[in-house]
């Protein structure tokens, strides 16, 4: 099963690998024409890929070094590297979102701006449906492998194809006489980029501090409460090690169990857990009742 999870992890390369090329070339060719085109907006969408280049970088990394098996200093192996550099990118992102946040208020207040070149807003519809097409493909990617870097990267494409679409319909809206349309549009832009990049962090952090779950804990308490043998559930506890679950259960058997007996209802937990559920690993504790 694990080799089978490390090999998830290298087919998972192909869709942030997919997302980096995309996204480079959507970040030239928007920053290009937003300058030619004096589009306050269109340049910040092109700052929104930037920042989506790093995040799928970040993803990449995390995935390679999430493959190294455990090593002398690190006994649980290194799956919780994707998880730390997911939030190392939620920080350069939200740094690149206030920066465009701090170009758009400056342009509002300077006033005097004439509405961009038309050609902004096709630039933008084709990079929506660019990035539709990337979010498809590494949809059904991630739940192929069940990865959720993958998915979060997912996630992140469908919300660019929102932001361009919206940029459009700034700069369409901005023909209309109404040139401050697009700086509201570089607002909001910038206002979605920080959002992402607080849910990216507001992620990682929850899973570096071993949250988990509630419902899912509530799911596996059931679970093994439901195995012959086990007549009450002293404490279960999850953690995540990057897409990993990792359960430890305590659980109270008949006293008059000899140690054969109850290693074999705690074994059957085990199976059910990892066979069942996908869990990675379970730790389980008898105590006699």
């Amino acid at each position: 099963m694990e080799e089978i999870k490390y090999n998830n992890l290298k087919l998972g390369e192909r869709g942030a690998i997919i997302s980096i090329i995309a996204c480079i070339c959507l970040s030239v060719l928007k920053l290009a024409i937003g300058y030619i085109s004096d589009s306050a907006a269109l340049k910040a969408d092109g700052l929104n890929n930037t920042t989506d280049i790093i995040a799928s970088i970040a993803v990449l990394i995390g995935l390679k070094l999430s493959q190294r098996p455990p090593d002398k200093d690190h006994g649980y192996g290194h799956w919780k590297s994707e998880t730390i550099a997911s939030m190392i990118a939620s920080f350069i992102m939200i740094a690149v979102g206030i920066q465009v946040l701090l170009d758009a208020v400056t342009s509002m207040i300077q006033g005097g701006k004439e509405s961009p070149d038309i050609i902004a807003a096709y630039v933008d519809v084709f990079s929506a449906l660019v990035m539709y097409f990337v979010y498809r493909y590494n949809k059904k990617l991630a739940i192929k492998i069940n990865s959720k870097s993958v998915m979060a990267a997912a996630k992140d494409n469908i919300s660019d194809a929102w932001v361009s679409i919206g940029t459009a319909v700034g700069i369409f809206g901005s023909q209309l006489h109404m040139p401050w349309l697009d700086t509201v549009t570089a607002i909001i832009v910038g206002l979605l980029i920080c959002k992402t990049a607080w849910d990216i962090f507001k992620q990682a952090s929850h899973e570096l501090s071993d949250g988990f779950d509630p419902e899912k804990i509530e799911l596996y308490k059931n679970v093994v409460l439901k195995v012959d043998g086990v007549k009450g559930l002293k404490e279960i506890k999850g953690r995540n090690y990057g897409n990993n679950e990792v359960i430890d259960v305590e659980i109270l058997v008949n006293s008059t169990l000899d140690i054969k007996e109850a290693h074999e209802i705690a074994t059957h937990i085990e199976k059910v857990m990892i066979n069942d559920y996908g869990v990675y690993d379970v730790h389980v504790h008898v105590e006699p009742n």
